[in-house]
């Protein structure tokens, strides 16, 4: 579904993404993990288009991307879903859903019409059920809480019907629980949508619960491939996230640029 050949990114004299080759099988859920730094986002950033990689290829469903812009990647089936939540603050839930939906479809919808159209209709119903979000369906988006605010971003990615969906850090600043009830979610979308699923996650304790392959970034580079036994098990990984105190700035330090 998606190859990430010899990918290397550079800001200046630091290499944000480094020689990254990686392969994310049709179907398959895999996490994007490494410490801060490790050139995560930035990956992502690139298969989105919002990067052009300094070298190397992006090849999706078997078509080179590289370089594309981000409205003709999404039109090519990719969505994604960002770690600040991009939603319509002042519409509810419904019309934020129904306004990505309608988009999609090239639809001329009115928001303020009490008639949209039927298919549109239909599909933010759908949405809304998939993310068990009927009962703040009316309410404005920018008034309900973080965890909310975050499903209604990976509605608003799923609405574009994406054969593959990047989530990057779908539980960040929620509470232990909202974390754990996340990342089900994420699995339960994975497994009914019939999608390549992609996440970027800090939080270990939850990729491996979740996802099937682990990906780990170090300084920019590829350090580990596996499932979650293997990576658990890994000493370079252990050593990743559990380095000294210069390790961590050394990985701070490395972080893409504002």
């Amino acid at each position: 579904m998606l190859r990430l050949d010899h990918l290397v990114k550079k800001f200046g004299g630091l290499t944000a993404t480094n020689d990254v080759t990686l392969d994310f099988p049709a179907g398959t859920l895999s996490a994007i993990i490494g410490p801060n730094g490790a050139g995560k986002t930035t990956l992502f950033n690139q298969i989105t288009g919002h990067l052009v990689p300094t070298s190397g290829k992006i090849v999706f469903a078997g078509e080179d991307i590289t370089g594309m812009k981000p409205a003709a990647i999404v039109r090519k089936g990719i969505g994604r879903a960002f770690q600040v939540a991009n939603i319509f603050p002042t519409m509810t839930v419904e019309e934020a859903l129904a306004s990505a939906v309608s988009a999609h479809a090239h639809a001329a919808f009115e928001l303020s019409s009490a008639f949209p159209r039927r298919d549109v209709k239909t599909r933010t119903e759908e949405l809304l059920a998939l993310l068990g979000m009927e009962p703040v369906a009316r309410r404005i988006s920018g008034e309900i809480s973080h965890g909310d605010q975050k499903l209604l971003d990976v509605g608003l990615a799923l609405a574009l019907d994406p054969k593959l969906l990047l989530l990057d850090e779908p539980a960040a600043g929620m509470g232990p629980e909202e974390r754990w009830q996340m990342m089900d979610t994420v699995q339960r979308l994975w497994k009914s949508q019939n999608m390549t699923l992609i996440f970027i996650e800090h939080d270990i304790d939850l990729v491996f619960r979740t996802a099937e392959i682990i990906h780990v970034l170090r300084y920019g580079a590829v350090l580990a491939s596996g499932q979650a036994d293997e990576i658990r098990g890994n000493p370079e990984v252990i050593e990743a996230y559990l380095g000294s105190e210069t390790d961590a700035t050394e990985a701070d330090s490395r972080e893409e640029p504002a």
